[in-house]
């Protein structure tokens, strides 16, 4: 603890060694702030810290992988240890898979709802107490415009993200009134290494969607927790993207996400093995 026996508040970004979590560290280290940096990678993490040179107050790393048992309280023995309380949570590690469900890994697509759902869950349940005892602070959650829609064939990504929207959006009533904000981010596609990871770069859908720069998204995203808002929407094409999915009936807008997200030569999901083209895609034009 510092001098008067107060441990020092902390911004605690988790997915922080690129993409939109690391830009979010980066603006509140230029503010600052005390900087918790947690990713899985060790190396990425040091990176990481040293881009941040001496903007931030202090800077901190923990190379953890939060689909580990007991992740959660080890990082909070972390920040125990260095005298340290999580003032503000920033939770922007995730992943997603393009592919129809019936034919992809189940561990893989089971690993999307322990890491987007369960392990933000938890961090989230396990530091928002001690904020609202303290009364300051907050919870920045990463959602996505993919929560507005379901989204065929990357079925589990858009429904986790629909939970990270209502879960977050639920906590900001909740809490709102006790001087700690809960702000989820719903931006659209973004120039991080996500779109290369999850294949999504490969369909139409995200070639067709204006791509924002990640340091915008964070600037958004922090300007707006700053401002105890519910939900940030980052950039125009965002806004109009989830405008059409209010207005476009489910009929029309379940077959249209699908065709733009599902490539021809993909393994069909009905589960043949054969390419879509060559199976589901002849036997649908043939019945027309």
């Amino acid at each position: 603890m510092n001098g008067n026996g107060i441990s020092r508040p902390a911004v605690v970004v988790i997915g922080a060694s690129r993409g939109i979590g690391k830009a979010i560290a980066e603006v509140a280290a230029r503010e600052g702030a005390t900087v918790v940096l947690v990713a899985r990678s060790p190396e990425a993490l040091a990176a990481a810290a040293a881009d941040l040179g001496n903007t931030a107050r202090s800077v901190f790393t923990l190379a953890l992988d939060l689909m580990a048992e007991g992740a959660a309280r080890r990082l909070e023995a972390f920040l125990s240890e260095n005298d340290l309380v999580c003032d503000v949570l920033v939770n922007s590690a995730g992943y997603g898979l393009r592919g129809g469900a019936a034919v992809m890994p189940l561990d893989e697509q089971l690993g999307i709802v322990d890491l987007n759902i369960r392990a933000l869950t938890e961090l989230t349940l396990r530091f928002l107490p001690g904020m609202v005892a303290r009364g300051r602070g907050g919870v920045i959650n990463l959602g996505s415009v993919a929560s507005f829609t379901p989204g065929p064939f990357m079925a589990l990504y858009y429904a986790s993200k629909g939970f990270v929207r209502s879960f977050s959006e639920a906590l900001h009533e909740e809490v709102h009134r006790t001087g700690v904000t809960v702000t989820c981010v719903a931006p659209g596609p973004v120039s991080t290494e996500f779109l290369e990871r999850s294949g999504a770069n490969r369909a139409a859908l995200f070639k067709v969607l204006p791509k924002l720069d990640s340091e915008y998204v964070a600037e958004c995203a922090w300007r707006g927790f700053k401002k105890r808002r519910r939900l940030v929407i980052p950039g125009l094409s965002s806004k109009l993207a989830i405008a059409l999915t209010a207005l476009v009936p489910s009929a029309v807008l379940l077959p249209l996400i699908a065709r733009l997200q599902r490539r021809s030569k993909d393994p069909c999901p009905c589960g043949s093995g054969k390419a879509y083209i060559a199976c589901c895609a002849v036997r649908r034009r043939s019945a027309q």
